[in-house]
């Protein structure tokens, strides 16, 4: 995956010719993010070259050149890392948000003490890096769920209690077994921390528990930081990622209904391409985005 500098400059001049999104120059940047799950070949300058060509105003770091396990890039080693803050503002851009694979549904000690050591770590790069939240999962429901739940709201205030004091929160991803708003309340009601809040994942609390997004932004809007948005369509039982706009998630009314309670997070894109690398090339499916959003943004406005 690695490529030398030549090829590189080459590669990102051809790869910039072909993302750029024609904004008007002094346009201010809209809240738009996208996560580095979509781009896993991509090097850090390129990432951040695209973002700003295409008027991202941040990124979500999930994964770099093909390794989840951020903290330990070169990029965010100690002796280097006021170098990266300082290309990431150089691009106009905020990070927001580090994205763990902790899971606090852990009943093993010992997977669940790994599974918090891992996360504080996630804690400590979003501190050195200004950002503030890091995602951690629910995910899985095994055994009584009153329990898990317990669990889980435990994990979280832990956390919280250890990110607070370093200016970050812990965001809980609506994901796995964790998608429907009555869970995803009384996880965050027993978290019950300023500290610990949601990463809404709209298309999970839409097409895996069927919720219309009014009606989850009115049972969680008060806790959601932060969004994970993508199309899909339905084919057979499965669903299939598709270009913002081509499929029947209602991204729009998503949007609207952040909107309409004044939600100040990123509307951050969140394309699949680690796991799913038959998607489109992320050169195509930045700027797709970043187009959809605007034109949702500057469209008529929902009474």
């Amino acid at each position: 995956m690695r490529i030398n500098r030549r090829k590189f400059l080459a590669a990102s001049a051809a790869s910039m010719a072909i993302t750029r999104c024609p904004w008007p120059a002094e346009l201010q940047r809209l809240p738009l993010a996208f996560s580095t799950l979509a781009c896993p070949a991509w090097e850090w300058r390129q990432i951040l070259d695209v973002a700003e060509a295409n008027q991202f105003a941040a990124i979500e770091l999930r994964g770099l050149m093909g390794s989840m396990d951020l903290p330990s890039r070169p990029e965010f080693a100690p002796e280097r890392i006021a170098q990266t803050k300082q290309e990431i503002a150089a691009h106009g851009l905020k990070i927001a948000c580090v994205s763990s694979s902790s899971a606090m549904h852990e009943s093993d000690p010992a997977k669940r003490a790994e599974s918090l050591a891992d996360a504080r770590r996630f804690i400590d790069l979003a501190a050195a890096l200004g950002c503030p939240y890091v995602r951690v999962f629910g995910n899985e429901i095994k055994g009584p769920k009153e329990e898990v739940i317990a669990r889980v709201a435990a994990g979280m205030r832990t956390l919280a209690d250890y990110a607070g004091p370093r200016g970050v929160s812990i965001i809980i991803e609506s994901h796995g077994d964790f998608t429907d708003s009555p869970t995803l309340k009384e996880v965050l009601a027993r978290a019950d921390s300023p500290h610990a809040a949601l990463l809404w994942d709209a298309h999970h609390t839409f097409a895996s528990s069927h919720e219309e997004p009014e009606y989850t932004v009115r049972e969680l809007g008060k806790w959601i930081r932060h969004t994970h948005l993508k199309d899909s369509v339905r084919e057979d039982k499965e669903r299939k990622y598709v270009l913002t706009g081509k499929g029947d998630v209602p991204i729009e009314r998503q949007v609207r209904a952040l909107q309409k309670i004044g939600y100040q997070g990123y509307f951050c894109f969140e394309w699949e391409k680690v796991w799913h690398p038959e998607l489109a090339d992320p050169a195509i499916a930045i700027p797709d985005y970043s187009r959809a959003l605007s034109a949702y943004w500057n469209g008529p406005k929902a009474p």
